[in-house]
């Protein structure tokens, strides 16, 4: 007592200390601490992390915020003196840099506080290598950590649970670039989805798992066949360990269905698949998951050649087709539908032998012929040469047009290469039969001209049948003695029917008999060491 009044125990006593007390009582969720002074102070019960180990009579170290306060009672806090006493344990033992042992004890803004014995902040960034969409499923966990930045004088700490994760991943990462080799199995899960792939985390090491390597079936978009935190078992397809790229393969863990493709689908067997795509040169059917065949266009219908694709089948739906080729090394089907219907070239040359009238449609036309459908899926062309007897056809739209019905005589029929020669002259006798009874040498006869060329013209005797007139056989004179649609009246000089030629003279049009002999005879010498008349017919081709 001498020595309270005397002040000597007060006189240790110093505001912003830590001092030593005596716990004398626990009530209220309160605990009354002697540290020597004039009456005992109070501390908060809930600053002992085990509120159940705090006795009567046990020594404790508490802050001295305040001697005195309003009622004479000295202001004391526990915890305070347990984070200084640790802000000078962490300066003398911790540095930037080391690792710690924390528990995170509560959400801040823009991260966690985290007890390493003080309060320490860990930014949101910092909590995983990956993004953190909820960061109170971290609440509670007692975790390690890396000391990134201290500030003393503020009693600052920021800590990194990330930095820890990756220095972590990275040893890892040497190790299974030391280890992994192509064709191994390792198990990884998703970690991120592309419109190419998927990215497989292999316990520190992200591989790529092409969308073409996810299946042997077709797979428009990776998130057909994954999900992101998917667990899955992948081959190692390639290893490039300067680049650190780690290629990885899903469908390699299965059976490729390839392998005995020729057994499972034989030529000529038909199967049922579903139509996966549609294309302008035909469709793709899925037989069976990883195998694909082609229908081409041409292989889709006997008699709808001209059809679309898209006019015959559509994605989605199930058809029969047959097998017409297996490439195994090049993973090609050839599928076709017609196979499946009667061909009408089958019976074409019984039904349309040749020298047999036909009816058609006029399909299409062009500069060398017109395109006739005889039935659906058989078709026939009428070449230029065998529409008209005599000259040849300038214009087929003066003719007829698509859509016309016309008659025309079958020329031949190659049933396997689906062809058939028609022609229209064929319906009619040839003129140049029977020349020889409609007209002779020396006959007269009205013409039109419906040529004029550089040696004389080409005028119209009669329906098939034309003649030439050399331009020193005009009437007229001048470099044009001829025009077209002229008429003129001429003598016949000379009739080939074997080489469809007939040659004619409008000067001699004006002779008599007697003088038409003599001229004729003349010109003949003349013309005999070239061959009279015919050495100029190649003129008027």
């Amino acid at each position: 007592m001498e020595e309270l009044l005397s002040g000597g125990a007060l006189a240790q006593l110093e505001e912003g200390r830590i001092v030593k007390g005596v716990i004398t009582a626990v009530c209220q969720g309160e605990v009354m601490v002697d540290i020597g002074a004039k009456a005992e102070g109070k501390v908060r019960l809930s600053e002992f992390e085990d509120q159940g180990e705090v006795q009567p009579g046990q020594e404790i170290d508490v802050f001295l915020a305040k001697l005195e306060d309003s009622a004479g009672s000295p202001v004391l806090c526990y915890d305070r003196a347990r984070q200084q006493k640790n802000w000078e344990r962490i300066a003398s033992t911790v540095e930037e840099g080391a690792t710690v042992t924390g528990k995170i004890t509560g959400k801040t803004r823009g991260g966690l506080n985290v007890s390493i014995g003080v309060d320490a902040f860990l930014p949101s960034s910092q909590v995983d290598v990956k993004q953190v969409k909820d960061v109170d499923e971290f609440i509670g966990r007692t975790l390690e950590f890396k000391v990134v930045k201290i500030n003393y004088e503020r009693r600052n700490i920021v800590l990194s649970r990330r930095e820890l994760l990756e220095e972590d991943r990275w040893r890892k990462s040497r190790e299974i670039f030391e280890t992994i080799k192509v064709g191994d199995i390792v198990n990884g899960f998703v970690k991120n989805i592309t419109d190419y792939g998927a990215f497989v985390d292999l316990d520190g090491v992200d591989g790529l798992l092409h969308v073409t390597d996810m299946s042997w079936g077709r797979v428009t978009h990776p998130n057909q066949v994954l999900r992101a935190g998917e667990e899955l078992s992948v081959m190692v397809l390639d290893v490039d360990k300067d680049k650190e790229r780690i290629s990885l393969g899903l469908k390699q863990t299965m059976q490729n269905p390839w392998d005995n493709i020729e057994q499972r689908l034989p030529i000529g067997s038909c199967v049922r698949g579903k139509v996966v795509n549609v294309v302008p040169f035909g469709v793709f059917v899925e037989i069976f998951n990883g195998v694909e065949g082609l229908v081409h266009i041409t292989e889709m219908s006997w008699t709808k050649i001209s059809a679309k694709p898209t006019d015959l089948v559509r994605i989605g739906q199930e058809i029969d087709v047959v097998v017409i080729g297996v490439q195994k090394n090049e993973q090609k089907i050839a599928l076709g539908m017609r196979q499946l219907e009667a061909n009408p070239w089958d019976t074409v040359a019984d039904e349309y032998p040749v020298g047999s009238t036909v009816h058609g449609v006029v399909q299409s036309m062009t500069a060398y012929g017109i395109f006739v459908e005889i039935v659906p899926g058989v078709h026939g062309m009428v070449h230029i040469s065998d529409i008209w007897w005599g000259r040849k056809v300038k214009s087929l739209e003066s003719l007829c047009s698509v859509g016309d019905v016309i008659d025309a005589v079958v020329l031949s029929v190659d049933a396997e290469g689906r062809r058939m020669s028609l022609g229209i002259k064929q319906l009619t006798e040839n003129p140049w039969d029977s020349v020889g009874d409609k007209f002779k040498v020396g006959d007269r006869a009205t013409v039109r001209v419906i040529r004029v060329i550089r040696h004389g013209a080409v005028a119209e005797l009669a329906k098939g049948l034309d003649c030439i007139i050399p331009n020193d056989q005009a009437n007229g004179e001048g470099d044009t003695p001829f025009a077209v649609d002229q008429e003129l009246e001429v003598r016949i000089l000379e009739i080939d029917a074997a080489n469809e030629r007939i040659i004619a003279s409008a000067k001699a049009s004006a002779y008599d008999d007697s003088q038409f002999d003599d001229a004729v005879s003349a010109m003949r010498r003349d013309g005999a060491e070239t061959g009279g008349f015919g050495n100029i017919s190649h003129l008027f081709q």
